[in-house]
C-alpha cells in the first residue's frame, strides 16, 4: 500500500469522514541522547512485600521507626522487641522495604517551541506511563468525607490536595474518593496528575453533610436553624463508614503497604451531632453535655469504627486521619447572636464562657473517631493545622520494617490480639498496628466467586489481570452523524484461549467479553458492554491468528463530557482465565467552542523496518509470538521503527480574513514523566479539508535505534496562532512501548 493511501485509510479509521487533502508528513527522530536512559529497576517479589501475613506458621506485621520526625532505616532484628498480648515473641523474619525510587536525570532534546510572538509554549503536563502490577511504590487513597465536611473546609481540602498532587512521584498510585458519592469500583487509582486534578475539581460541599456552612455553627436564638446541617442523622454517619469499608475491602488484594488519608471535620466515636452539644447552665456539673432539648442522648459508633480498623488491618492499609477543622476560633464572633447573661449568674456559666467551652469540646469530640482508626492501624492524626500536613504522610510511607514471628496454637481463637513493638536506641520511636484478629488469611478469604463475580472483580481492580494478554486502545472521536464516541481497539492473544479440535480441522474457542465505563467516583455510565464470542478457525486463518492475535473494534456512544475510564475483561470459556485492560479518556465539551483534540491513533509505517524482512521471518513460523505490534491496539514497536500518528482537531478558530484556521503542531516524547524529545512546531495543512470543524492531520516520528526498551508517552500539542487572539493550545497523548 502506498504511503498516501495508507495515511488516508488510517485517518478514515479514526474519523469515519471523507478526507480529500492531507498534510505532508514531516519526519523527526529523538537524538542519540535517549540511549542514556537507565532501564527500570526490577521490582521486588510480591511475597517479599506482604505486610500483614497471618497463618499458622507466621504472623508478620509492619512497623515504622522515626527519630526527630525522620525515618530510621538501618536497624536490625536485634534492635526490636515484639510482643503479642504482652508476651515477648522470637523474631524469625525481618526485612526493610523501601518505597523510595532513585530519580533519573531529565534528558531534554530540543526546545519547547515558540509561537508567532516568540513566546515559549507552556503545554499542560503530560500523562505518565501506566503503572503495572509490582511497579507501584506507594498506594494511597485520599478519602474525602464530604458527608462530614463543612462548606469552608471543603474549599481548603481542594486547595491542599491540589498542591499535594503536584509533588507526587511517578510511581505513586493514588485514588480520590468521596464518601457521599457513588462508589462502584477502585478504578480511580492512577498516577496521572491530570486525572487526579479533574477528580479534585469534582469535590463539592455536600448539602447532606453532618456539618453546615461553618466548622463551628454560629450561635443563634432557639428555633433559628439557619446555617445548620440539613441531613444530620445516623444514616449519614453510616454512609461515611460504609464507603470507607467498601474501599478497604477492595484494597485487600493490592500489593505492598497501602495507606488511606481520611479528610473529615466530623468523625466522632459517639454522639450524633457534636457541634450542637452545649453545656447546660442548669446542670450541676458543668462538664455534663446535653443537646438543645435538655436530653443527653448518646449514639455510639465505636463498634463500626472498630470494624473499619479491622478491615484496614486485614487489608494491610494504614489509615492517617486529617482533622480538617484546622485552627478554629472558639470565641465569640460578629456572626453569633447571644442574649445578655442573667444577673447573679456564676461567671463560669455565663453564655460567653459556656459557648467557648462547648465549642472546644465539640472540636475534640468531632475528631475522636479519626484518632481511633489511625491509632489502631498504625497511622496518626494530623490536627490543628490549616495545611493538613499531607506530605508528612507520604514521608511516613517511604519505607517500613516487616517483623515476623511464629504464633502459638492459641492465637487463632477468632479474638483480637494486641501487638506492641519496642525499639532499642536513644530518641527512637516505633509505630505499628494495634494488633490483629485471630483468623488466618485463608479463613477470611471470601467464598469461591461466580463467573460474574470473577469478571466484575477483575474489572474493578486498579491493576490488570494478566492470565490472558490483553491490549486496549480507546480514543475519543466526534462523528458528524453519531456525535461523541469512544472508539476502542481490543487485542488479545489467542494462545491464551482453550481451543478444542473438531472435524475437518476446525478449532473452536469460546470467550466472554465484558466492559464498564466508569465516571466520577466509580459511577457506571451508560450501557455495559457484554458479549459472548466464539472463535472458529482452521488452516491459514488459525495460523495467522496465532501470529497476529485477535483484534476486536467497537464504538461506545458517550453523551456527556468528563473524564472516564473504560475497563474491559476477556474470560476464556475453557480455562476460566481472565485478562483485563483499561484506558482513561477525557471527553471534551465541544459545545463550548474551545479547540480540542481527538485521541491519537499510532502504528508503524508500512515501509518501516517494523514490517521488514525480520518481521516476515518471524511470521513464517506458526509457533512464533503474536506479531501485532504494528497495529494501533497494542502500540508495541521495535527500536528504529518509524511511527505514523493521526488525530483530529475540533473547533479550530477561523481567521476573519482567510476564514481558515492557523494551527501549528508539535510532538514530544516522555519517559518516566520526563521529556526526552521535543520536535519543532510545524504548520497544519488545512487545504482540501472537507470539514473545518473536524480537521484531520498526521505526522511521522522515527524511534531512535538506541532508545532503551520500556514505556514511553507521545504527546501532541496543537497551538492556535491567530494573531488577534490570545494563543491557546490543545494537547493529547498516548502511551506506547519500545521492545528490542
Amino acid at each position: 500500500m502506498g504511503r498516501k493511501a495508507f495515511l488516508f485509510s488510517l485517518i478514515l479509521c479514526l474519523l469515519l469522514v471523507p478526507v480529500s487533502g492531507q498534510q505532508p508528513l514531516p519526519a523527526s527522530s529523538p537524538t542519540p541522547q535517549d540511549a542514556s536512559i537507565a532501564p527500570q529497576q526490577k521490582p521486588s517479589s510480591i511475597d517479599d512485600q506482604d505486610v500483614v501475613r497471618i497463618n499458622t506458621n507466621l504472623v508478620q506485621v509492619d512497623a515504622v521507626v522515626t527519630k526527630d520526625g525522620k525515618q530510621v532505616t538501618n536497624l536490625k532484628a536485634e534492635d526490636f522487641d515484639i510482643f503479642q498480648d504482652g508476651r515477648r515473641q522470637t523474631i524469625t523474619n525481618f526485612s526493610y522495604i523501601s518505597n523510595v525510587v532513585s530519580s533519573l536525570p531529565a534528558v531534554v532534546a530540543g526546545g519547547a517551541g515558540r509561537n508567532k510572538k516568540n513566546t515559549p509554549l507552556s503545554p499542560p503536563p503530560v500523562s505518565p506511563a501506566v503503572i503495572k502490577y509490582h511497579d507501584q511504590k506507594r498506594t494511597v487513597v485520599l478519602m474525602v468525607d464530604d458527608l462530614g465536611l463543612s462548606f469552608e473546609s471543603m474549599a481548603r481540602v481542594r486547595k491542599q490536595i491540589g498542591e499535594f498532587l503536584d509533588e507526587l512521584a511517578p510511581r505513586d498510585l493514588v485514588a480520590i474518593i468521596r464518601t457521599g458519592g457513588e462508589v462502584g469500583a477502585l478504578q480511580q487509582f492512577t498516577n496521572d496528575k491530570r486525572l487526579l486534578q479533574s477528580a479534585v475539581e469534582h469535590l463539592r460541599w455536600n448539602p447532606c453533610s453532618r456539618v453546615g456552612i461553618h466548622v463551628l455553627a454560629r450561635e443563634r436564638p432557639k428555633g433559628d436553624e439557619s446555617g445548620r446541617p440539613q441531613c444530620s442523622n445516623g444514616i449519614n454517619m453510616g454512609s461515611t463508614l460504609g464507603t470507607t469499608k467498601f474501599v478497604l475491602e477492595g484494597m485487600r488484594d493490592l500489593p505492598g503497604r497501602k495507606s488511606m488519608i481520611m479528610f473529615s471535620d466530623n468523625l466522632p466515636i459517639e454522639q450524633l451531632e457534636p457541634e450542637r452539644i452545649k453545656f447546660s447552665p442548669q446542670a450541676e456539673n458543668p462538664n455534663d453535655r446535653v443537646d438543645d432539648s435538655g436530653l443527653n442522648p448518646s449514639i455510639s459508633f465505636r463498634k463500626e469504627l472498630g470494624r473499619v480498623a479491622e478491615l484496614a488491618i486485614r487489608a494491610s492499609v494504614v489509615i492517617y486521619s486529617v482533622d480538617t477543622q484546622g485552627l478554629q476560633t472558639t470565641g465569640i464572633t460578629a456572626a453569633d447572636e447571644i442574649s445578655n447573661p442573667r444577673p447573679n449568674t456564676r461567671p463560669d456559666l455565663d453564655p460567653y464562657s459556656l459557648l467557648i467551652r462547648s465549642r472546644s469540646l465539640a472540636l475534640r469530640i468531632a475528631s475522636e473517631g479519626s484518632a481511633l482508626i489511625a491509632r489502631q492501624t498504625g497511622g496518626f492524626l494530623i490536627r490543628n493545622s490549616n495545611d493538613y500536613g499531607i506530605q508528612r504522610v507520604m514521608d511516613d510511607q517511604q519505607g517500613y520494617y516487616l517483623i515476623g514471628f511464629r504464633p502459638s496454637e492459641d492465637t487463632f481463637d477468632r479474638k483480637f490480639h494486641r501487638i506492641k513493638a519496642k525499639v532499642k536506641g536513644s530518641g527512637l520511636s516505633v509505630r505499628t498496628r494495634a494488633g490483629f484478629y485471630g483468623f488466618t488469611n485463608e479463613q477470611t478469604r471470601p467464598a469461591e466467586p461466580t463467573v460474574k463475580d470473577q469478571i466484575n472483580g477483575a474489572l474493578i481492580s486498579p491493576f490488570s489481570a494478566n492470565e490472558i494478554t490483553v491490549h486496549l486502545t480507546t480514543i475519543f472521536v466526534d462523528d458528524s452523524s453519531q456525535g461523541s464516541l469512544l472508539r476502542s481497539f481490543l487485542h488479545f492473544d489467542p494462545r491464551d484461549l482453550t481451543f478444542t479440535e473438531e472435524t475437518d480441522g476446525w478449532r473452536v474457542a469460546t470467550f466472554k467479553l465484558r466492559g464498564f465505563l466508569f465516571g466520577d467516583n466509580g459511577k457506571v455510565i451508560g450501557d455495559q458492554l457484554s458479549k459472548a464470542g466464539t472463535l472458529r478457525l482452521r488452516g491459514p486463518a488459525y495460523d495467522r491468528a496465532l501470529r497476529e492475535g485477535i483484534v476486536y473494534a467497537f464504538d461506545i456512544p458517550v453523551k456527556q463530557p468528563g473524564v472516564f475510564q473504560f475497563r474491559v475483561a476477556v474470560r476464556d470459556g475453557g480455562s476460566s482465565r481472565i485478562g483485563t485492560a483499561g484506558a482513561f479518556v477525557e471527553i471534551p465539551d465541544l459545545h463550548n467552542g474551545r479547540m480540542s483534540l481527538s485521541g491519537i491513533v499510532v502504528r508503524a509505517a508500512a515501509d518501516s523496518p517494523q514490517d521488514g524482512s525480520e518481521a516476515a521471518m518471524r511470521r513464517s513460523s506458526p509457533n512464533a509470538a503474536p506479531e501485532a505490534s504494528a497495529g494501533p491496539a497494542t502500540r508495541r514497536f521495535r527500536q528504529g521503527t518509524e511511527l505514523i500518528f493521526a488525530y483530529a482537531v475540533y473547533n479550530a478558530q477561523l481567521d476573519e480574513a482567510t476564514h481558515l484556521p492557523q494551527l501549528s503542531t508539535q510532538a514530544r516524547v516522555f519517559r518516566d514523566g520526563r521529556p526526552i524529545f521535543t520536535g519543532n512546531p510545524t504548520s497544519v495543512d488545512v487545504q482540501g479539508q472537507p470539514d473545518l470543524r473536524r480537521l484531520a492531520t498526521a505526522s511521522r516520528l522515527r524511534l531512535g535505534p538506541e532508545l532503551a526498551p520500556g514505556e514511553y508517552v507521545l504527546q501532541v500539542i496543537v497551538n492556535n496562532s491567530i494573531a488577534r487572539q490570545k494563543p491557546y493550545t490543545a494537547t493529547q497523548w498516548i502511551d506506547f512501548e519500545i521492545v528490542k
